[in-house]
């Protein structure tokens, strides 16, 4: 008996921590890191792709658009309050950011760094002072990529898996990984 009831509270676990996580995040004034949405099949960008011109990127698949607007209709559902909703120049985090949230401004720091490993502390010495400020009564919502996640967090979210952060000065505290339907 002791054992069924240690595997139901080892089962029950990641729920409450999650559900804790949603309670957080709808009290505002956290950052919510998103991995962009599911892309096609490709890993990486293709040779030769440009910033301004997204036929020549990896994009979002069809699954991808649908998991954004589920990502965006749970925060909506959840009463998630969004604030700032920043995104990397790459068309699969705009079109993510914009299908989930409505809009997207574009931000450098949020920069693909797959295959660009020397941009990481430039990038991360850019977006922790604006992290760690922010005291929004909102979420501020940072879209990008997983490695800028990984650079920033040590965390490597799956597409479309959010992150939750909290501002602390000097830094950012890591809280966990929201499940999105």
């Amino acid at each position: 008996m002791r054992w069924l009831a240690l595997a139901l509270l080892i089962a029950l676990a990641p729920a409450r921590a999650d559900e804790a996580l949603w309670r957080a995040v709808q009290e505002g004034g956290h950052v919510l890191f998103v991995r962009h949405a599911l892309t096609d099949p490709r890993f990486g960008d293709p040779p030769g792709f440009r910033l301004e011109d997204c036929a020549t990127q990896r994009n979002l698949s069809e699954e991808g658009r649908a998991q954004a607007r589920r990502m965006g209709e749970a925060f909506r559902q959840r009463g998630v309050p969004v604030g700032e909703v920043l995104a990397s120049p790459w068309c699969r985090c705009l079109e993510t950011a914009t299908l989930a949230f409505g809009r997207a401004e574009p931000w450098t720091a949020l920069s693909n760094l797959h295959g660009r490993p020397e941009f990481a502390d430039r990038q991360v010495r850019a977006m922790r002072p604006r992290i760690a400020s922010y005291r929004g009564k909102g979420n501020l919502v940072l879209v990008s990529h997983g490695s800028v996640a990984f650079a920033l967090t040590g965390e490597h979210p799956g597409m479309g898996e959010v992150l939750v952060l909290k501002p602390e000065s000097p830094g950012v505290r890591f809280m966990g990984k929201l499940s999105l339907p």
